[in-house]
């Protein structure tokens, strides 16, 4: 049995979209749990309407809901004790679940989770690590959103925490990794990519294999499993993928209905048409996991449909089953004990 803590309060739609989320995933996922923190009086009527999840979860009333414009230190300290977003990490701290989604504020699920779970042993910040389609199947990108601008050493354990995280879910040995930067040639980029290559090669872990620097065509194409960036750069790289095939969508809907011989053509290729709908479905990838942490939470789109948000709960789920946590600290223990002292100069937070 996994059990997984939901803030139902979290997005734009809340209990009326995150708890029906959740029978989906009971439906392909039997052995999940879910423990259900919110507002009574929003979370009761919906949870009335479907009685096989009732059956399958328990639900904790909370007074207080962190809201989407919340500044973080606003949530943090309004919100810590009472709110469904601190209560559903708390339970990941308390060990009554072994993970926490939430489609709420992101500053504040972040400022809650680094308050509430701490990071791991040398870890300054965490990662939002997101799953990225690619052309030849799936890849991790992180950060796409945590940290703005990082040093040489963050990107080495972010490369840590990336390749720990492959290794979990997609079960591959040794995964490939890459610095995004604007070019591959060694002398290009900003002095901490250009050191955070120096020290990946040196370190020649067991547990990765670094590829070098890789540039922004290469995520899509899958150059790699792993791309390695900063927040800024991974948050605009993330939103524009998203933005570009949504466009693209649009783009063969309208071509596909403009002319008689053209739907008539759309009839014919369907089937094609829907395994490319499918493959560009922004919603099968949704769910950002903060790597680093001493615990599991992952961030949904906050404007997530039930599918959407299904996604992200089913990701969380596979996060357990394979455990990310256990290897991500095995990973970081292992590299930390070799290179105790970051040559940046960086301070260890242990």
């Amino acid at each position: 049995m996994i059990r997984i803590s939901i803030d139902a309060m979290g997005g734009d739609h809340g209990p009326e979209v995150t708890l029906p989320s959740l029978l989906r995933v009971s439906e392909r996922r039997p052995d999940a749990r879910f423990l259900i923190f919110g507002r009574e009086d929003e979370v009761r009527p919906v949870l009335e309407r479907l009685p096989r999840l009732k059956e399958i979860s328990d639900f904790v009333h909370c007074e207080v809901a962190v809201r989407m414009d919340d500044k973080p230190s606003q949530a943090l300290r309004n919100g810590r004790w009472k709110s469904s977003m601190w209560k559903a990490i708390e339970a990941v701290k308390d060990g009554e679940a072994d993970a926490c989604v939430s489609a709420g504020n992101t500053g504040a699920l972040m400022a809650m989770s680094k308050f509430c779970l701490r990071t791991m042993a040398d870890i300054e910040r965490p990662a939002i690590a997101a799953i990225w389609p690619t052309i030849r199947g799936e890849s991790i990108v992180l950060d796409v959103g945590a940290t703005i601008g990082a040093d040489a050493q963050q990107l080495v354990d972010f490369a840590i925490l990336g390749a720990a995280m492959a290794n979990a879910l997609f079960d591959i040995e040794r995964p490939t990794v890459g610095l995004l930067n604007v070019g591959v040639e060694e002398i290009k980029g900003q002095e901490e990519v250009k050191e955070a290559g120096r020290m990946l090669r040196e370190a020649a872990l067991d547990t990765m294999q670094y590829h070098g620097f890789v540039e922004g065509d290469d995520i899509g194409k899958g150059t790699v499993d792993v791309v390695v960036t900063e927040g800024f750069a991974g948050n605009i790289a993330l939103k524009t993928a998203e933005g570009t095939a949504r466009q693209i969508a649009e783009y063969l809907r309208a071509a596909m209905s403009r002319t008689l011989m053209a739907r008539i053509g759309y009839l014919f290729a369907r089937d094609a048409f829907q395994r490319l709908r499918e493959k560009m479905d922004v919603r099968r990838t949704n769910g950002g996991v903060f790597l680093g942490l001493k615990g599991i939470v992952v961030k949904s789109h906050g404007a997530a449909d039930e599918e959407g948000f299904a996604a992200a709960v089913e990701l969380t789920y596979e996060m357990v089953k394979s455990g990310l946590f256990e290897k991500t600290r095995a990973t970081l223990d292992l590299y930390h004990a070799r290179y105790p002292v970051a040559p940046t100069g960086a301070v260890s937070n242990a």
